[in-house]
């Protein structure tokens, strides 16, 4: 049987939770959430232009000689000063020409011998055929005579291609310029012997035009034959010191095959020099059309990377981040070009990327790109 005291203790505590059971239930203040991140959105600008596609190019000269003598002899006299821009024609070097004066003169008495032996050849011929048609002398020596007189005329033939090639040989002893160009520095000086054919005396390398070579990948040479071919392709090119690519040239040759190492093709544009500036062995951006028309593009800080892909983030209309991966082309103005994966009407963000996570809300404030920012990029 309990006690009076236990039982009084057990009410004395059940009393404050039957007074806290029948009190009304008081809200607790929820915790206030953070405010999503302010970032900037602007919707990628619509503009039409021309794409590039550039490449290394080393310029080349259109036309290189290595001038070397017809004649053997002795050289007199040179005639330029090394590194001279020469014009087709113009006198370089001279080899000694008494002995090829000689033997235009020994072949001119061979010419007048031959000469005299036709002549009398005729009039032996003349008389013999007399003397047949009087019956007075065979058949036979008039065959004979005629004979004499066919060989005499080639006698004269010969005779006269010797002396032909005789004062070609003479003319040979002026070296003159094939064409026109900058020429090297001289081989060899006055006094000097040189050989027909094998001594080199100077090189001369045309400048104007010049060609720019490069090469091209598999993928580009499919899209320039697809657009129609490599020939006349008009190509800009500009010099390591130069900003701009204020050159014009064209596209000219393209080699027959791909090399099997590299999978690239040879290229070649050619360029006017009327300066002679551009300087054979240097190197230069060169750049050839690659398409023209409307694209989209965005500032090439709004780019991001996900691991082997590009991405955009943008802002859907109830403030959620989308990563969108796009495919990226050539910066042009400060702008990326995006060929793939956005629309005009995105809301790409632009400024505070480091705050947008993927799937995550921000409050986006729209800025567009202000012609003033586009002339900045320029």
């Amino acid at each position: 049987m309990p006690t009076p005291h236990r039982k009084g203790t057990l009410l004395s505590g059940l009393a404050p939770l039957a007074l806290a059971l029948a009190l009304p239930l008081i809200p607790l203040p929820a915790q206030s959430q953070p405010a999503p991140p302010t970032v900037t959105v602007s919707e990628p600008v619509r503009r039409n232009v021309t794409e590039w596609e550039e490449h290394i190019a080393r310029l080349e000269p259109s036309a290189r000689v290595e001038l070397r003598p017809r004649v053997s002899g002795q050289v007199e006299r040179v005639h330029f000063r090394d590194g001279q821009v020469v014009r087709a024609g113009d006198l370089l070097f001279s080899v000694d020409a008494r002995p090829f004066e000689i033997a235009i003169e020994s072949a001119r008495a061979e010419l007048a011998r031959a000469e005299a032996r036709l002549e009398l050849a005729r009039q032996e011929n003349d008389r013999t055929s007399s003397l047949v048609r009087e019956r007075f002398a065979p058949q036979a020596q008039l065959d004979t005579r005629r004979a004499a007189q066919r060989d005499a005329e080639a006698g004269i033939a010969d005779a006269r291609a010797r002396l032909r090639q005789a004062e070609l040989e003479r003319s040979w002893t002026e070296v003159r310029a094939p064409q026109s160009g900058r020429v090297s520095d001289r081989r060899v000086d006055a006094g000097n012997l040189v050989q027909a054919g094998t001594t080199l005396l100077t090189t001369i390398v045309a400048l104007d035009p010049v060609y720019a070579t490069f090469d091209l990948s598999e993928a580009d040479l499919l899209r320039v034959s697809r657009r129609g071919g490599a020939q006349e392709t008009p190509v800009q090119l500009r010099l390591a010191d130069e900003t701009e690519f204020a050159r014009q040239g064209r596209m000219d040759f393209l080699d027959s095959a791909l090399n099997d190492r590299s999978g690239t093709i040879r290229a070649r544009a050619t360029l006017p020099n009327p300066d002679l500036f551009l300087t054979p062995g240097t190197f230069a951006r060169l750049r050839l059309r690659a398409g023209e028309g409307e694209v989209l593009m965005v500032p090439d800080a709004a780019i991001a990377a996900d691991q082997a892909a590009r991405v955009v983030m943008t802002v859907a209309a109830d403030g959620t981040v989308v990563a969108k991966p796009v495919t990226l082309g050539p910066v042009i103005d400060g702008l990326r070009v995006v060929r793939a994966g956005l629309s005009p009407s995105d809301q790409v963000i632009t400024a505070g990327l480091h705050l947008a996570r993927p799937g995550g809300r921000v409050t986006a404030e729209v800025k567009p790109l202000a012609p003033a920012r586009l002339a900045q990029a320029r």
